[in-house]
């Protein structure tokens, strides 16, 4: 979180957040892990919105993403909150 900038960065495990690419059901207790994956994904929709109510940028990547890609979108998102 950069708070002064007010943006909030999210990094999601492909496995807990269901990822629209990467995601598998689980071997055992499938119906346990489906349920536990679309609370998580609830959970993260309603965070997203509360924060962006309260004025904040919200940027989310998957696990799986270039992390230097990333740090480029972040470092652009906050230096452009801070002009």
């Amino acid at each position: 979180m950069f708070t002064r900038a007010k943006v909030a960065v999210f990094v999601d495990g492909c496995f807990w957040h269901g990822c629209p690419e990467h995601h598998t059901k689980a071997a055992t207790n499938a119906g346990y892990w489906a349920e536990k994956v679309r609370r998580n994904r609830e959970r993260d929709e309603e965070t997203n919105r509360l924060l962006t109510e309260a004025g904040w940028q919200v940027i989310r990547f998957w696990e799986h993403e270039d992390p230097l890609a990333a740090a480029e979108v972040v470092a652009d998102e906050v230096q452009s909150r801070r002009s």
